[in-house]
């Protein structure tokens, strides 16, 4: 009989991975180990460690579960996605059907495109740059940071702002929309790539390639951005450069953009912040000026998170500014040049 999901309190998927292997027994458990990352067994070790009783009803529960993935697993390789999601519903109704393959597509460990991340960019860009700049967008989402930088800079200009908020704002493809994508773009292919609906694309993906580009590449892609949408030009830039990344400017840009911060701004921002954070700037402050600061910290109490962020909100934004005007240089890859 199947144990009903409100019967047992809500599990974790690590408490539910150990609770099946203390089920299996530990012969199959250690076949399972073997094929399982170190971080992974140190993690359900312990796990299991911590797992005092398995009740019976949460037994039962793990192992449908288990034997309802393992089934659509076995669907989708026999028929494809598709088939699975029409067997399941008719056995255990829409709801379930959608919950399980949502599960395991999640877990799925070859992607679409794999053919594209093997190749190098001059001939990813060869294949794919009169292509619509949503298709573009779509495989470049599927890419490493380093290659998505190298085909966004070898783009026309015209395109490149395009891609880039293309792939700032997607979200989650169909594997039927994959498909076809594949289908039209990549006929040496024998057969379909496993199909997911993973997450892909949006605002981290964007700023990881925009972090990679050079600075002319990027400062075009934002100029286009901030005019097309102002909001999400605005959420890009507050992920490329983030207070800890301070750390990355040399003495030099620090003493800068310290002539241009406010001391009470500076002791707030440094209140939240590391140690290294707090070191390097120390470093590249008078000593009287640094003892001043380190004080009012001191005698600051207790501040709310918000404002902290808030405050070093306003330090990069002071550090974006200068880096806008020439005044800094922020490291970055894929094409700047340090003059010296």
């Amino acid at each position: 009989m199947a144990v009903r999901s409100d019967q047992i309190r809500d599990l974790t998927g690590k408490e539910k991975a150990a609770m099946l292997l203390i089920t299996l027994g530990p012969e199959r458990s250690a076949q399972i180990f073997k094929h399982l990352k170190e971080e992974e067994i140190e993690q359900l070790t312990l796990e299991i460690a911590n797992i005092r009783t398995v009740s019976p009803a949460e037994r039962e529960n793990v192992l449908s579960e288990f034997y309802q993935l393992c089934l659509a697993q076995q669907y989708i390789t026999e028929g494809g996605i598709s088939y699975a999601k029409e067997i399941l519903e008719k056995a255990m109704g829409a709801d379930k059907a959608v919950e399980i393959i949502n599960k395991l597509t999640v877990s799925l460990q070859v992607r679409p495109f794999d053919f594209v991340r093997k190749a190098d960019p001059s001939q990813i860009l060869n294949f794919i740059q009169s292509e619509h700049p949503q298709t573009i967008a779509l495989i470049l989402c599927y890419l490493k940071p380093g290659q998505v930088a190298a085909v966004l800079s070898a783009l026309p200009q015209e395109k490149q702002a395009d891609v880039a908020k293309r792939i700032a704002t997607m979200d989650r493809t169909s594997p039927e929309i994959i498909k076809d994508v594949e289908r039209v773009l990549e006929k040496k292919i024998s057969s379909l790539v496993t199909e997911d609906f993973t997450a892909v694309g949006g605002i981290q993906a964007i700023v990881d390639v925009l972090n990679s580009v050079d600075r002319g590449t990027e400062k075009f892609i934002m100029d286009t951005l901030e005019v097309e949408d102002t909001d999400l030009a605005e959420e890009i830039r507050k992920r490329m450069f983030v207070f800890e990344d301070i750390l990355q400017l040399d003495n030099r840009s620090i003493q800068r953009f310290l002539r241009e911060v406010d001391n009470n701004e500076l002791a707030l921002a440094l209140k939240g912040a590391t140690e290294e954070v707090q070191t390097v700037i120390y470093n590249n402050m008078s000593k009287r000026l640094s003892e001043m600061i380190k004080e009012d910290i001191e005698f600051m109490g207790p501040v709310r998170l918000k404002d902290v962020e808030e405050a070093q909100q306003k330090i990069v934004n002071i550090i974006r500014k200068l880096e806008d005007a020439g005044e800094i240089i922020i490291s970055r890859g894929g094409g700047d040049e340090i003059v010296v």
